[in-house]
């Protein structure tokens, strides 16, 4: 997988996330596990495409 689809394959998985962060968010009673882990998986993601772009 070259560095260009790795980087479009991560800003997918970031942009999923965020959707199903706000979809978790605007329920009544939002899972708020689920949505820790999610919110961390995010994190790791973001973190992922900026040491990829600096390289």
């Amino acid at each position: 997988m070259s560095l260009e689809s790795r980087l479009a394959s991560l800003r997918n998985r970031h942009a999923e996330l965020d959707d199903k962060i706000r979809l978790e968010q605007a329920r009544r009673m939002p899972d708020t596990q689920s949505l820790s882990r999610m919110k961390l998986d995010k994190l790791y993601v973001k973190e992922e495409i900026e040491r990829l772009a600096r390289a």
